[in-house]
């Protein structure tokens, strides 16, 4: 069973204006299926997972391109990303020529800053670069919506065509995950999970990563999941694991750009001093943290210590997965200052700030508690939004709003 990704649209798009698409993101969310799925007829494939196209790639770049022609698409090239340079070649002569060359090639990786350097280096202005990550829930209730808009009206128009949700079945979402193989096939979630954490570590951290402590980057993988949402302390990491804090920082960037967690920056400007400069992270895919961390069902999750971060970060990565779906690059910050005020989100459009707060509970008192100390910003502070369990979008006061989390 396919399901429509909402994606499809800008790579059909951006098909027609650069020569070479790229698709990057964790393994296993859809790329190669969605762009299998887009491909038209006459469009080869050719994946450099497999030995003999990786061999012929690595030493006769032009054989390769000429025996697999044009258009094509190339899987997992991040194997081999000499073969930019040769596809560049390729590109820059047509262009001389004045020979249609967009859509030439599409590339899809599990690796994604190394990527997107390449990239710069090889292919700048030829290229559109694009994230993919597992399923939106309203990818999967099939929502008319594009990237998740703050702006009262936006949201309100958001709202018609979702669908609500209690807390059980929220969680259940969050328990689940959003991996596509997972959703549209009988595979057994722990089996599922299993064999993607084994396949991550072998392949792409063994291989791609030259990692040799296998064991440890384990461990530290399960460390991170069970702090997902929380501020990223590569001290204190490296203490409770005894590794050091240069390896903690390598490692936390290998989980960043193969798509494992995001990192969400702390807002800062130059009115004042007392920001904090720590980041966050977030599990992208909320079912493998749950995997690693061994929560046994949803129910169990529900009712546990971590409950209100797992809540979190389900609601920050599917806001993420809205820009990404959108082909743009989420605007988000939090706030936290050193008197430990915190704001969960802030969006900024412009010289605009959309303040948001995240919270389980159907009902939150004083929500909005924190949300005065970003007048000292010297900003244009805009309405505030409560991500709740809200039945229906609801104002709180004259300038905040509940609005429920099933319309994200």
């Amino acid at each position: 069973m396919y399901i429509k990704r909402f994606l499809e649209e800008q790579i059909i798009k951006n098909s027609k204006i650069y020569p070479v698409i790229m698709v990057c993101g964790q393994r296993q969310v859809g790329k190669s299926t969605m762009l299998h799925h887009l491909m038209e007829p006459q469009r080869k494939y050719v994946t450099l997972d497999d030995q003999n196209a990786r061999r012929l790639a690595e030493n006769d770049a032009g054989l390769f391109f000429e025996t697999y022609g044009a258009p094509l698409l190339i899987d997992e090239f991040q194997r081999v990303p000499s073969i930019l340079l040769e596809m560049k070649r390729i590109v820059d002569e047509k262009m001389l020529k004045g020979e249609e060359c967009n859509g030439m090639y599409w590339l899809t990786g599990s690796q994604k800053f190394p990527m997107m350097k390449s990239v710069a280096d090889s292919l700048s202005g030829r290229v559109g670069i694009f994230d993919l990550s597992g399923f939106s829930t309203a990818e999967l209730e099939g929502r008319n919506v594009s990237v998740f808009s703050p702006v009262v009206n936006d949201l309100k128009a958001r709202i018609t065509d979702s669908k609500p949700k209690n807390i059980h079945q929220i969680f259940e979402r969050i328990f689940r995950g959003g991996m596509p193989k997972l959703l549209t096939t009988e595979i057994e979630r722990d089996r599922f999970y299993m064999d993607y954490v084994n396949t991550y570590l072998e392949r792409d951290i063994h291989l791609l990563e030259q990692v040799d402590k296998l064991n440890e980057f384990y461990d530290f993988l399960v460390y991170m999941a069970a702090r997902t949402s929380q501020e990223l302390n590569y001290s204190e990491i490296s203490k409770e694991l005894s590794i050091s804090v240069p390896t903690v920082k390598a490692w936390t960037t290998i989980l960043e750009r193969s798509g494992v967690i995001y990192i969400l920056h702390p807002y800062h400007n130059n009115i004042t001093n007392r920001l904090v400069k720590t980041p966050k992270m977030y599990f992208m895919d909320t079912g493998l943290a749950t995997y690693l961390c061994r929560w046994p069902n949803a129910e169990t999750l529900e009712n546990g210590a971590m409950a209100g971060a797992y809540f979190e970060t389900y609601v920050v990565t599917e806001i993420v997965k809205s820009y990404y779906n959108a082909g743009k690059y989420p605007d988000l910050y939090y706030y936290r200052d050193i008197d430990k005020k915190e704001i969960d989100l802030l969006i900024t459009t412009g010289d605009k700030i959309y303040p948001i707060e995240i919270k389980k509970s159907k009902n939150p008192k004083a929500p909005d508690k924190n949300f005065s100390v970003l007048e000292k910003l010297k900003a244009d502070i805009q309405p505030g939004i409560i991500l709740c369990m809200a039945d229906e979008m609801i104002p709180y006061n004259r300038e905040v709003w509940y609005y429920p989390v099933s319309a994200i």
